[in-house]
């Protein structure tokens, strides 16, 4: 199968997927070379505010001027570490930028930074990620079980969640009610 590079892509779920952790859902894919890929699921909140998450982690947080914020479920890997996806990029001690204006930062610095009112102006956090081996995405796509489109920013930190899957779709000029449950090549 030829290499295709999905970092910065949006993989959203076909109707058909049978896996729990990623039936309807929206994966922003972080990072994709042969070794493997590794994505955060943008539209699945938990129960688990920010906050609440900081104080867990034992950081001060008064940050009212940024209002309520929910965590993501992020993916089944390493659901115990938190994953901050935001933009601006900036400079943080453990960052992958997947473009001029998007990062994934796993280091806690990122965190003070934001308690602090000097971290990045747009983020979420996501507990654990989406991993795939290598070939294993590349198997998965040829299965029909992922849509693939180029990410928008705007989709992840403008909209609610409900809405992002929807507004991906878009993206491709598709319906989501015009998707079959079953897969199929042409």
């Amino acid at each position: 199968m030829q290499s295709v590079n999905l970092t910065h892509h949006f993989l959203i779920a076909m109707p058909n997927m049978q896996d729990p952790h990623f039936a309807g859902t929206l994966v922003y894919i972080c990072e994709h070379t042969d070794q493997g890929a590794l994505g955060l699921i943008v539209n699945r909140p938990v129960e688990l505010d920010v906050q609440s998450l900081y104080e867990q982690v034992d950081i001060a947080f008064d940050r009212p001027d940024i209002g309520p914020q929910t965590c993501y479920f992020g993916g089944p890997v390493q659901m115990d570490r938190g994953f901050v996806l935001h933009r601006p990029v900036g400079e943080w001690t453990s960052t992958i930028a997947m473009n001029g204006n998007m990062a994934l930062t796993t280091s806690k610095d990122i965190l003070h930074a934001i308690a602090e009112g000097k971290g990045p102006e747009q983020f979420i956090i996501s507990l654990g990620y989406a991993g795939w081996e290598g070939g294993q995405l590349e198997q998965e796509l040829a299965q029909n079980a992922w849509l693939t489109v180029p990410a928008s920013p705007d989709i992840i930190f403008e909209l609610d969640p409900e809405a992002r899957v929807e507004a991906a779709m878009h993206c491709l000029g598709v319906d989501r009610v015009s998707l079959s449950d079953q897969a199929g090549h042409a």
